[in-house]
């Protein structure tokens, strides 16, 4: 993807957020936060994100209970796209979109979060490091986009097929279908690269991407 995109928080199943050019960002619990917590260890007004010449800064506002980065507590962090943000049981990822904004601005009903609804270029690719496939899969699905999204790592493949930005079927080594597509979800190193207008060669998934996000994460809180 190219530098530096669109700088996008993303807090699954909700939509994901597109931070303004200009401008704080509070997060929180505070209804008033453009980025609200249901997470009762936030504080009502935890942290924000602000503009600076070396790109956007996460500050703490003094919380309670801290605000970490990639597992370790900051007072202050310049963000990078991947950047995994703590605030309370929450977990925040930032990400840099190479995408397109030309639609209005939408708010989520169950947060009080202004979001801009993106479009993804169709010829994609980069590195899970960077942008996690939940946030892909997000992206797919708001553009509603039809094509395969193939997830590379060191040991193993795996490829998703997206109808319409709908979950059809997926594929690995050793899986196929629901099963495969968590696995696919679950990645967190390797590359990524998406193909549009490949259709897939059949359809085993019958789930939206919230429903796989929310299984995946159901798995991960359990151990599973």
């Amino acid at each position: 993807m190219s530098a530096p995109g669109k700088a996008m928080l993303f807090l699954p199943p909700h939509p994901p957020v597109a931070l303004p050019d200009e401008g704080c960002v509070v997060i929180g619990r505070s209804r008033s936060c453009l980025v609200t917590l249901a997470s009762p260890d936030a504080s009502r007004r935890h942290a924000e994100i602000v503009p600076v010449p070396a790109g956007l800064l996460l500050r703490d506002l003094g919380s309670t209970n801290g605000t970490f980065v990639n597992g370790e507590r900051v007072e202050e962090h310049t963000l990078a796209s991947g950047d995994r943000i703590e605030i309370g049981k929450e977990l925040l990822t930032f990400c840099r979109m190479d995408l397109t904004l030309d639609a209005p601005a939408i708010a989520d009903e169950a947060q009080t979060v202004l979001a801009e609804r993106p479009a993804l270029g169709d010829c994609v690719q980069g590195n899970l490091a960077e942008i996690p496939p939940f946030a892909l899969l997000q992206m797919l699905e708001m553009g509603r986009k039809t094509g395969v999204l193939l997830i590379e790592s060191d040991d193993d493949a795996g490829f998703l097929w997206l109808h319409e930005g709908m979950p059809i079927h997926a594929e690995t080594k050793a899986q196929k279908g629901f099963d495969a597509a968590l696995s696919i979800v679950s990645a967190d190193r390797g590359h990524f690269s998406f193909e549009p207008k490949r259709a897939a060669p059949e359809r085993t998934i019958n789930a939206s991407v919230t429903e796989l996000l929310l299984e995946g994460s159901r798995q991960l809180d359990e151990g599973c």
